[in-house]
């Protein structure tokens, strides 16, 4: 799997976390797209404190819409869109016109690596999503076969149960059931992850 499926591949499992109910999944998203998202909106937006405002009012407005993600389209679209909605409802509200032209999601992940757009514990969150990413990647490759083929099918291609069904020969039934037990396999792996951040957050809070 490259990199960029290995991504997908994470925001669909933290996705599935966040919809069961899992908030701290959620937060792992926040930290994974909070700087892409502040790039995004700060093409729009020039005042930085009115940027951190957008920024937080665009996940609050994901986290309230994501029960009705389906996948059709890539997570990371998605918040863009959201992003973009955002911004300009804010413009609209305070009277001022946006900018003619959309910002590109492709334009926008190349303005993130503006410093100013970073803050001071960039680094420990890059290595957590760093460790996200790696603990799927290795989670998915050490399940077994039929099991790494399904997920994958449904996860990275974005085949329907259907299509999975008559790709692996096999009833529909039996897809749930492998995709079911990967994404369990994929959760073992990730949780140890997932307690020590909320951990982490929960001493520094303190």
């Amino acid at each position: 799997m490259t990199e960029d499926r290995v991504s997908q591949a994470l925001d669909q499992d933290l996705v599935a976390r966040v919809q069961r109910g899992e908030a701290a999944a959620f937060d792992l998203l926040v930290r994974k797209y909070q700087h892409r998202v502040a790039a995004v909106i700060s093409r729009y937006i020039r005042d930085w404190s009115e940027v951190q405002d957008v920024a937080q009012d665009t996940f609050i407005r994901a986290y309230r819409a994501i029960g009705n993600f389906r996948g059709d389209a890539q997570f990371s679209t998605w918040l863009h869109t959201i992003a973009v909605n955002t911004a300009k409802n804010h413009l609209a509200t305070l009277g001022r016109r946006p900018p003619n032209e959309d910002v590109d999601i492709g334009d926008a992940e190349l303005f993130d690596s503006g410093v100013q757009l970073r803050d001071n514990d960039t680094p420990e969150r890059e290595l957590m999503r760093q460790q996200l990413e790696q603990t799927v990647l290795d989670a998915v490759e050490a399940l077994p076969v039929d099991l790494r083929d399904a997920i994958t099918f449904r996860e990275v291609d974005g085949l329907s149960y259907e299509e999975i069904a008559e790709r692996m020969h096999c009833p529909i039934g039996t897809v749930r059931s492998r995709i079911f037990r990967a994404r369990e396999a994929i959760d073992a792996r990730m949780r140890p992850l997932m307690d020590h951040d909320s951990l982490s957050k929960h001493s520094q809070a303190s």
